[in-house]
């Protein structure tokens, strides 16, 4: 490093941050709780939506259309209804009257193109794999069957593939409206002056390639009806959200619509929507009468869920000769697909907000187009727009210390928001309330061993080894926490960032809590036990939490954007305070005091200064029998809360990546990967641990793996995980995580989102490791994903473009990486 940190400044700095809130045995927050809803999830015994079974149940099988953009000229359904077993067939047609359009809920600017989107298409298909007619049959075999006796004409149109072409005057259009669905620009500060004879502009451009969400269990839809009353089981994140949707797509009552999520194996934003599937199993219900089942094949999910990211990146930074920032500029062409779902339009813009990261400076510009292709619609995936923007921000950095012949890490630290400066108001508009990020990033490359590394970083560059070391850095921060409805409102989005939660007190003493939040894996069910088993004062066993059933779970917002603890978890919290005022007032009564006399510890309610007391349990029954209750206290203890928080929460972190990069072959070896994570107070390091774990695996695999490629008719390639990679546990090292804590000062459990947190902080730091070994030979930037071919071909092209000659790197700069030709100082 070019500066040394003073080792007894480190020391101090870590053991600031190092007030982890170890429980004691008699507190459960903060405890490494195993999970109490894994025994029968990792056993099977449970209810995935495929594995419900419905009396007179039948299956359903979609037609798709193999073409990305054609007019639907005749439908021949004939054959296939004489299939055996066979009870319906319909194309779009049949459903036109009725089907409506799929919801889209962020109009993002007035202008914006909302295209009607049929869950079946009618006369026009625009992306291959939507559907355009479907077979009920009594099993889903002959369901499956009956597909190829449908014959289907399309007159072929032209594929609109790339998104820069696709706004090209005289391009084929997706949609008679145009291919582009809006402009949405922010600015803050003079971005002009900041520019303004800058001595150091950098400028970049980064591709994030498309990505398909791949849930551990595929999407599935079960659809019932009685006549009056509609059930609709599906594996989905937003119970509640669907519910609403449905009815307004449908037309069937919300009051006669449940929704029932079960058990949901994955979902990372690919469950959060509202689908052409689940819209088309009601409608098959009501004409039918009787419960339908549809189930995806993985192949089928390659080619219907929603993608992610697919955006391409400009960024210039303005900077100091000393390496200080003074402005920011990002233009970005979001890919939309063919339609615009649930909230595909507001997904680049939850980055809008988060490409000045952790740093200071005086301006920011920001302008992002959305564009139409013939391709699967994208929207949210893990991060959902916060990876991308951090991935540019954290690459570009890299970037300018190259430019500067500075350690990228004293780079960060010129510009970085240092701990005593927050509550911090970025240049955004986003107020940072707590951070420490010396800290963090101290503690990080302690354990990663920074200067060894680099040490060894210019001794393989000196004697030129084929196998050269790379070190990736990765400072980041995020807003998540879906919050302020207000704030939600002032974007143009559909709905609130509120969450709802219900405390019941049982006559015995157990405790029933009912959240809105839906869990797909996220351990909702321990944490919410550990808060309650806390607040309350009972035992962690006596704990059940239930959700997932809209006429259990009447109210709630659902689960993405990290905001199941930092919402609903508080939610949680507020219910059990009006639990206890509750018997607190009761006490008082049993016990002839004041309710201002009365305390609470450890489940008990005393009388100040004497051990005249009564348990939680002990009121519970009380309420229960009735039989001395005060004057109009209803009998009950139990007790709801909706929580709308004042702010979102921006969890931090430091992540290091070390990568052998062989120049001979291009194949990248993960050496070491070192995350420390500031997620705010933590409820259970088990459950964040397992988070950080599964959001770098995720973001590991858009660094080297992950692709969804398309050719130039818009046909899906990779439709197959043969085709489409993702990472196993072989292509892994072993993570070393650690965390520091400073809590959330927006909420009273002082939490702080880690869901997406492994995800955002992973993807730069791997690449800017491959870049970082590259360097010496000219190599500024490889394409995601960084596959061994695409490493060796950008070597052998940096080779054939730079100094004649050139067989191998120079020797290492005493910054670890030579200067880059592009970006120029001036």
């Amino acid at each position: 490093m070019t500066e040394q940190l003073d080792a007894g400044l480190v020391a101090e700095r870590i053991a600031e941050s190092d007030q982890l809130g170890r429980p004691s045995d008699a507190h459960e927050v903060g405890r490494a709780r195993r999970r109490k809803e894994d025994a029968r999830l990792v056993t099977g015994r449970t209810t995935w939506t495929d594995n419900i079974q419905l009396p007179g149940m039948l299956y359903v099988a979609f037609l798709r259309s193999p073409m990305a953009h054609a007019r639907i000229t005749r439908i021949d359904t004939s054959a296939a209804r004489a299939r055996p077993g066979v009870v319906a067939v319909h194309s779009g047609q049949d459903f036109a009257d009725e089907q409506g359009s799929l919801p889209c809920a962020w109009p993002v600017t007035e202008d914006i193109l909302i295209p009607d989107h049929p869950p079946m298409a009618v006369n026009e298909v625009r992306y291959a794999g939507e559907a355009v007619a479907c077979v009920v049959a009594t099993d889903r075999h002959r369901a499956a069957d009956a597909l190829e006796a449908i014959e289907v004409d399309y007159e072929p149109l032209e594929a609109v593939v790339d998104m820069t072409e696709a706004l090209a005057e005289g391009a084929p259009r997706v949609h008679e409206s145009g291919n582009r669905a809006f402009t949405w620009k922010f600015a803050q500060g003079d971005i002009d002056a900041a520019f303004r004879d800058a001595p150091v502009v950098i400028e970049r451009e980064y591709v994030q390639q498309r990505l398909i969400p791949t849930a551990m269990e595929p999407r599935a839809v079960v659809a019932a009806t009685d006549g009056e009353t509609f059930t609709l089981h599906s594996s989905t994140q937003i119970p509640h959200v669907l519910r609403v949707m449905l009815a307004m797509t449908t037309g069937i009552p919300e009051h006669r619509l449940r929704v029932i999520a079960p058990d949901v194996g994955g979902g990372f934003g690919s469950k959060l929507q509202v689908t052409a599937e689940e819209v088309l199993a009601l409608l098959l219900t009501r004409r039918l009468g009787k419960p339908v089942k549809w189930t995806e094949s993985r192949s089928e999910g390659n080619l219907t869920v929603h993608h992610g990211r697919d955006q391409l990146q400009r960024i210039r930074i303005a900077a100091e000769r000393d390496g200080r920032v003074r402005g920011v500029k990002v233009e970005l062409l979001a890919d939309m697909g063919a339609y615009l779902m649930l909230v595909t339009p507001g997904i680049p813009l939850l980055g809008a907000f988060m490409y000045s990261g952790i740093y200071k400076m005086d301006a920011y510009d920001f302008t992002c187009t959305g564009v139409f292709t013939t391709k699967m619609p994208t929207d949210a995936y893990r991060g959902a727009g916060r990876p991308e923007a951090t991935f540019a921000i954290e690459r570009a950095v890299d970037e300018l210390a190259a430019e500067l012949g500075l350690d990228p890490v004293e780079v960060r630290r010129r510009n970085w928001i240092t701990h005593e400066e927050f509550p911090y108001t970025t240049v955004c508009g986003l107020t940072y309330d707590s951070g420490n990020y010396e800290a963090a990033t101290d503690r990080a490359l302690a354990l990663f061993g920074y200067d060894a590394l680099r040490a060894e970083q210019a001794e393989r560059r000196a004697r030129r080894d084929p196998v050269q070391l790379g070190v990736g850095v990765s400072t980041y921060t995020e807003m998540c926490g879906l919050a302020p409805s207000r704030v939600l409102g002032s974007l143009s989005y559909g709905a609130g960032g509120w969450e709802h939660a219900t405390v019941r007190m049982l006559p015995t003493g157990k405790v029933e809590v009912v959240t809105g939040t839906s869990p797909h894996g996220q351990g909702h069910e321990t944490a919410w036990s550990q808060i309650t088993a806390d607040a309350l004062g009972v035992p962690f066993e006596d704990v059940t939490v239930l959700h997932g059933d809209t006429a259990i779970s009447h109210k709630g917002m659902d689960t993405y954007g990290s905001r199941s603890l930092v919402v609903g978890g508080v939610a949680v919290l507020s219910a059990c305070e009006k639990v206890k005022d509750r018997a607190r007032e009761l006490a008082a009564h049993m016990l002839e005091a004041s309710a201002d006399d009365i305390e609470f510890s450890d489940g008990s309610f005393k009388v100040r200064g004497t051990a005249q007391g009564r348990t939680i349990q002990e009121l519970a029954l009380a309420a229960f029998a009735a039989h001395d209750l005060p004057d109009g206290f209803e009998p009950s203890l139990d007790a709801e809360s909706t929580f709308d928080p004042d702010n979102f929460s921006f969890p931090h972190g430091t992540h290091l990546c070390a990568v052998e990069v062989d120049t001979e072959t291009g194949a990248s070896r993960i050496r070491s990967y070192v995350a420390v994570d500031d997620v705010g107070s933590v409820v259970n390091p088990l459950i964040v641990e397992g988070q950080v774990h599964g959001g770098i695996a995720q973001g590991i695999g858009q660094a080297l793996f992950e692709e969804a490629i398309h050719d130039s008719e818009g046909n899906l390639l990779t439709t197959t995980m043969s085709d489409y990679l993702i990472p196993s546990a072989a292509d892994l090292p072993e993570f070393t995580t650690d965390r520091t804590e400073t809590p959330a000062t927006s909420n009273p459990l002082g939490v702080k989102g880690v869901g997406e947190a492994g995800t955002i902080a992973s993807t730069p730091a791997v690449v800017n490791a491959i870049v970082d070994a590259l360097r010496p030979y000219g190599v500024h930037d490889v394409r995601m994903p960084c596959t061994p071919e695409r490493v060796w071909r950008t070597i052998a092209e940096a080779r054939s473009t730079g100094p004649a000659g050139t067989g191998g790197p120079p020797e290492a700069s005493a910054a670890g990486s030579a200067p880059t030709s592009e970006g120029g100082l001036r």
